[in-house]
């Protein structure tokens, strides 16, 4: 199988090695709704602050996400995005970010974020 290049935001240039079924099962990826978005200026690159609701079991977590090549805080508020909810926090700045948010480079650059085409209940877990 030929290899794909690609541009992640961590300059991965190649695929990621296999991983078996357990692994993918140990990344909890889920749903949840923007509450509030506002520009993270603290963040060494340009980046969006953004609360997302997960719904009950989870709650409202805070993420830093650096996605001002195509939205803009207010066009994110009320949007469903994908994003793994059980890496440990991490320091941004001057905040803590809690999930991270999911998204794929687009062809232009900048990150376009990964959702369900349709409203699902927040928490639904990808699978």
């Amino acid at each position: 199988m030929p290899r794909r290049s690609g541009r992640g935001s961590w300059g991965v240039a190649e695929r990621a090695p296999e991983i078996g079924f357990d692994d993918f099962l140990k990344v909890d990826i889920r749903v949840g709704r923007v509450t509030r978005a506002e520009p993270f200026p603290e963040a060494r690159k340009p980046a969006i602050r953004l609360w997302v609701d997960f719904g009950p079991e989870i709650g409202e977590k805070k993420s830093s996400a650096q996605i001002t090549a195509h939205y803009t805080p207010e066009a994110l508020v009320g949007r469903q995005v994908l994003a793994v909810v059980n890496f440990p926090p991490r320091q941004i700045g001057p905040m803590v970010s809690e999930v991270l948010v999911l998204g794929v480079t687009g062809e232009a650059g900048g990150i376009v974020l990964i959702g369900p085409d349709r409203d699902v209940p927040e928490g639904e877990r990808l699978h």
